[in-house]
């Protein structure tokens, strides 16, 4: 007893489980979308805080009693456009056709729409009637009768795109739209239409004229031929009626006819037996006569001609030759005659030219050697002279500035000159070691320092240096003597340095 109830209860419990699972699962139909409201959603392309959320193609889980879901139809709708409307001629039309649409597969448009039809779906057809209605009586006003006659598409065009925004905005969009009929309550199109109406029946009527002329002239052209065959006809008869009266008559009268037909005959052959003997005769007379004469006429004439304007030739070109000949000659005796004296002018020009250049050059180079000269002694006098007291200052200036310097201190000027000399001693120092080849040193470095002052006191010592120096100084120098030539004698200074 405890099992049964146990799987009672498990079986109710599926059975209630299944029950609720039908209850929340919804499945949206291909040609549906299901807009579930109660819950903040967010849907890819819609903005956040719409409250809603779109489920197209699947099945989604829904509460009850937290969220509601509606249906939205994503079917085709049409409505019927019949708008009145006048043209910018001023002229009224009515306007009829139809516009299929339905809402856009995209959220944004299904959310749209939601927002708009979702109570109100069978509303649709008439508010897309208004919109397309005033769009095209808009548009209708800027056109004429002409132009939407002939160019319905671009009325079409222009009606599409001017209502494609609004119908976004709707969630809406035109799979077709279609205009079928234009009534014109005035008949301007039917009487716009009647020239080319009355041009076709002119035409047609024109056409028709054309085809009855033509059907007469060959009903009268069958008639006269008719005429002419009962004509022939009857002049045949006729005919053959003379023949045979002929015939009978002839019969009648063969012999007499016969024989002067004979006769005739006789003479006809007659005569054109002796044409044709004089015909012969002339042949004749042309070909042994007229034609030979002609030849030789003919081949006289031209020899004739061909000597005379072979002698003419001759002579043209003997008087050319002539002609050709006297002008060469005169052309060259009078080109030597003009080249000779173009050469003597020349020669005599070149040597009268080079004549005055020479004189002009020899007089000029002699007055530029003179000048040349001259410059050159005063320059060299007056550089010798200054040259010379130029000297002389320095010497009586540097031999009073040792003077003065070693009045005031002596040992400073010496050490001066042991500064300035001091390469000098070190050599002669270091002459001691001239000859060494091998040394060996102690103490390091303090042997090396002990061993260059002994070289340096055999070398001599700084103060007799110094002071031998400054009494060489000390002597007056006597002035320069001026050379002849303008040159200088090199002075030498020896500086005696004590060996070791």
């Amino acid at each position: 007893m405890s099992v049964g109830v146990l799987a009672g209860i498990v079986v109710g419990a599926i059975a209630a489980v299944i029950g609720l699972f039908k209850l929340m699962w919804r499945v949206a139909e291909p040609n549906e979308a299901l807009v579930i409201s109660g819950s903040a959603h967010k849907t890819e392309g819609i903005a956040e805080g719409m409250g809603f959320r779109i489920v197209t193609g699947r099945g989604t889980m829904v509460l009850p009693g937290v969220q509601a879901v509606r249906k939205l139809s994503l079917d085709l709708n049409e409505t019927q456009l019949n708008v009145d409307c006048v043209t910018h001629q001023g002229i009224p039309l009515r306007v009829k056709g139809v516009v299929i649409f339905k809402i856009g597969d995209d959220f944004v448009s299904i959310a749209n729409a939601a927002r708009r039809f979702l109570d109100q779906q069978k509303m649709m057809p008439e508010r897309v009637h208004i919109v397309f209605a005033g769009h095209l009586r808009s548009i209708v006003g800027g056109l004429t009768v002409e132009d939407m006659i002939r160019d319905r598409e671009k009325l079409t065009g222009q009606t599409r795109a001017a209502c494609g925004t609004e119908m976004e905005k709707l969630g809406l969009i035109v799979d077709s739209l279609q205009i079928h009929e234009i009534e014109d309550p005035t008949g301007y199109i039917k009487n716009l239409a009647m020239p080319h109406a009355a041009a076709v029946q002119r035409d047609a009527r024109i056409a028709q004229a054309d085809a009855n002329l033509r059907a007469t002239e060959a009903e009268q052209a069958a008639f006269a031929r008719m005429s002419e065959a009962t004509r022939d006809s009857e002049i045949l008869q006729a005919g053959y009626q003379a023949e045979r009266d002929k015939a009978a008559a002839t019969a009648r009268q063969a012999g007499p006819l016969s024989e002067a037909a004979a006769r005739q005959e006789v003479v006809v052959q007659e005569t054109r037996v002796a044409e044709l003997e004089a015909h012969r005769r002339e042949q004749q007379l042309q070909a042994d006569v007229r034609k030979p004469a002609d030849a030789a006429a003919y081949e006289t004439r031209t020899r004739a001609e061909a000597e005379r304007d072979a002698r003419i030739s001759a002579a043209q070109a003997k008087a050319k030759e002539t002609e050709l000949a006297a002008a060469a000659e005169a052309t060259r005796v009078t080109t030597a005659a003009a080249a000779d004296a173009k050469a003597t002018e020349a020669r005599g020009l070149a040597a009268a030219t080079a004549t005055r250049a020479t004189g002009e050059a020899e007089a000029a180079a002699t007055q530029a050697k003179g000048l040349a000269e001259a410059a050159s002694a005063q320059a060299n006098g007056l550089a010798l002279a200054e040259a010379a007291k130029a000297k002389g200052l320095a010497e009586a200036t540097a031999i009073k500035a040792r003077a003065a310097a070693l009045a005031e201190n002596q040992e400073a000027v010496v050490a001066q000159q042991l500064a300035e000399n001091w390469p000098a001693i070190v050599e002669a120092g270091a002459g001691a070691f001239g000859n060494v080849e091998h040394m060996v040193l102690l103490n390091g470095a303090e042997g090396m320092s002990e061993m260059f002052a002994k070289a340096l006191t055999m070398g001599g010592t700084g103060l007799g240096l110094a002071r031998q120096l400054l009494s060489t100084m000390s002597q007056p120098t006597p002035p320069t003597p001026t050379p002849v030539n303008g040159s200088t004698p090199e002075t030498s200074h020896e500086i005696p340095i004590q060996g070791a």
